[in-house]
């Protein structure tokens, strides 16, 4: 079981995200935006950080950047879940360091099948 932090300010997609993690057999730890994100990583040190760009205060952005200049949390990867489908936002998100990004709507079939290869990097 691996711990993984999502953090998006629609609960609907929190809700959703969690339920599919969770029935993989993963702990969530889900936050409404990028203050309570960052603060969670730092003291939960999950295995996984899912982050939706657009969220009040930090954005997912400002939040993935942050992790990577942050030593102890730096290796922990990054996957964007965001309505940002233009070519320069994703090509900004993997600038900032993110390791996958995924745009909604999206298929929960998919992000499980991306989260469980990030998972299974994470481990090697």
């Amino acid at each position: 079981m691996a711990l993984v932090l999502v953090a998006d300010d629609d609960a609907d997609i929190r809700d959703l995200v969690t339920f599919k993690l969770e029935g993989l057999g993963e702990e969530v730890i889900a936050a409404e935006d990028g203050e309570a994100a960052l603060a969670a990583i730092r003291e939960r040190h999950p295995a996984l950080v899912i982050l939706d760009i657009a969220m009040p205060g930090l954005s997912g952005i400002d939040v993935c950047r942050m992790i990577r200049a942050d030593p102890a949390i730096a290796q922990t990867p990054v996957l964007l879940l965001t309505a940002r489908v233009q070519e320069q936002d994703v090509e900004r998100g993997f600038a900032v360091g993110a390791d996958d990004y995924v745009t909604k709507p999206f298929s929960p079939r998919e992000l499980v099948s991306r989260v469980q290869t990030l998972l299974s990097r994470a481990r090697a």
